[in-house]
């Protein structure tokens, strides 16, 4: 069985996408790490499966997997290309779409420009919803790596993050300290890992060692979630630019209970097929 695919990428943190609604499979985490292979796959940081809504509140239901074959809650920058995607095989006509995820519903809008803004839906902060283990909410924990203290922000954007202040991402610790920290028992769902550069009020830049993934050009929710952290510490005002190694994101927030709204663009790279 042959299925139709294409291959997406924003800013750099590339996905190879499935319509499930035109053409039909069933798609498990070993499919995901074959194609996931970038020597004897297609290669890519996350496969995104498009498939009908099981609610009629909504448009689409919006299905995500690492490249590991572990399926995860929320993709930030594969919710951009999701929404492109929708649009470009006219599988909707309408410029704002409602999205169902495995963490609750995100509202995606196209704009003139090309670019596409994501109603990311309110961070949480409550430890146990993260999830992370902590006896109360607080801006920031010490959480303890090979005896040594680490101080970081933990925040939910549908799927857990921990944020890091550092003096320069070129020479943050991404690669030893980020898997520890993913893999960290206070994190039972491990965690995304976001090191954070901040410029001035409006401008930083950020590496993020992904969940099952590893580092990638650019991490959407990981963005967010750097924005809030820099936002509710004081160390930032919204709007923030973000500059990832893949390029750059727009992230407004206007507080406690209201929505990260995410700006960044969705690049079709080209179509495929493979054998299911």
């Amino acid at each position: 069985m042959l299925l139709r695919f294409t291959k997406m990428h924003g800013l750099g943190n590339d996905f190879m996408v499935l319509d499930l609604i035109s053409q039909h499979a069933h798609i498990q985490p070993k499919h995901a790490k074959q194609w996931g292979d970038r020597h004897t796959g297609v290669g890519f940081d996350q496969l995104l499966i498009v498939e009908a809504p099981t609610s009629p509140d909504v448009d689409f239901r919006y299905r995500i997997f690492n490249a590991d074959g572990s399926e995860v809650e929320q993709c930030g920058n594969g919710a951009r290309c999701f929404a492109r995607f929708v649009m470009d095989k006219r599988l909707t006509t309408k410029k704002c779409i409602r999205v169902e995820t495995k963490s609750g519903v995100i509202e995606l809008n196209l704009r003139p420009d090309g670019q596409v803004c994501v109603d990311m839906g309110a961070p949480r902060l409550t430890p146990a919803v993260i999830p992370f283990q902590a006896d109360s909410e607080a801006l920031s924990y010490p959480v303890e790596v090979d005896g040594q203290l680490v101080e970081l922000a933990a925040i939910s954007m549908g799927n857990p993050h921990a944020v890091l202040r550092v003096d320069n991402v070129d020479s943050a610790p991404v690669h030893s300290l980020g898997p520890k920290l993913e893999h960290h028992p206070r994190f039972p769902q491990r965690v995304n890992v976001g090191f954070l550069q901040v410029l001035d009020r409006h401008q930083a830049r950020l590496r993020v060692w992904e969940r099952g993934a590893g580092e990638t050009q650019a991490c959407g929710t990981g963005a967010c979630a750097a924005a809030v952290a820099a936002i509710r510490q004081g160390w930032m005002d919204s709007p923030v630019q973000l500059e990832l190694p893949g390029g750059k994101l727009s992230i407004e927030w206007a507080g406690a209970g209201q929505p990260v709204m995410m700006t960044g663009p969705a690049v079709r790279v080209y179509e495929g097929q493979i054998r299911l």
